[in-house]
């Protein structure tokens, strides 16, 4: 088994982070990885994951993989923690979605795959290792978009809508074990990635501060939150408008 060092010190807290080449995930895994965390970084795109490993190679460790290949996901994670020497905190920030109102079903099975079954079968699959370890915190990045249907883009958003649904039913499963388990829900609004789509686009934050705030969220160990936070607001009203007024908007 490989250890790894964070400066002068054995980096003692161990996360994965899946989907790291870009976006909120990289951004994420560079705090954590400033932050004493020794970081398993996982992606589809092996050449991105290098580059980032090249920046801290003793803190970064990267293992590439598609995560709709449900098979290899789980093997590719079994390795990565045989690497990292455990896994305390997993960050799920894969995810994907096309605006399809001409509801083309190719663009909607990808969404499915990504978001609902590869979700499902990674969700699964750390879950059960935190409850063979007794502890360990999972992070899930969902979306405000899940609290609502979309005529645009409905697959992501009803995905987004499973997730959240599948997180609260893992955390009451964590409640019912009394181990220390942990399953947060981070809903962003819009974050300046190639995620924002679409025209007339609002409060849409930097990466930089999606990611300060959620490395936020994770050390107070919410179940549930929402970046930035105003978006909760926004969340709040979405929830209390009725349906024939969302219907008109």
């Amino acid at each position: 088994m490989t250890t790894r060092f964070v400066g002068n010190t054995i980096g003692s807290k161990k996360a994965i982070v899946i989907g790291a080449t870009s976006g909120i995930g990289r951004k994420l895994a560079e705090v954590l990885a400033k932050n004493g965390y020794l970081v398993g970084i996982t992606g589809r795109r092996s050449s991105l994951l290098s580059e980032l490993e090249k920046t801290l190679p003793e803190v970064f460790i990267p293992e590439s993989f598609d995560v709709t290949d449900m098979k290899n996901t789980v093997e590719s994670l079994e390795r990565l923690v045989q690497k990292t020497g455990g896994c305390d905190l997993l960050v799920l920030s894969s995810g994907t979605g096309d605006l399809n109102p001409t509801l083309e079903f190719d663009l909607e099975k990808d969404t499915i795959d990504v978001n609902v079954a590869g979700f499902t079968n990674i969700a699964d699959w750390i879950f059960r290792y935190f409850k063979h370890q007794g502890h360990g915190h999972l992070v899930v990045l969902t979306s405000i978009g899940g609290l609502r249907g979309s005529p645009d883009a409905p697959a992501y958003n009803a995905s987004k809508a499973y997730q959240i649904n599948y997180l609260e039913g893992l955390q009451k499963k964590a409640a019912l074990l009394h181990q220390d388990i942990t399953i947060t829900d981070i809903r962003p609004g819009l974050v300046d990635t190639a995620m924002a789509k679409g025209d007339g686009l609002f409060w849409v934050m930097p990466v930089e501060k999606a990611a300060r705030q959620i490395y936020a969220v994770i050390k107070s160990k919410k179940r549930v939150a929402y970046v930035t936070r105003r978006w909760g607001m926004v969340a709040l009203a979405l929830r209390l408008l009725p349906r024939w007024m969302y219907n008109r908007i």
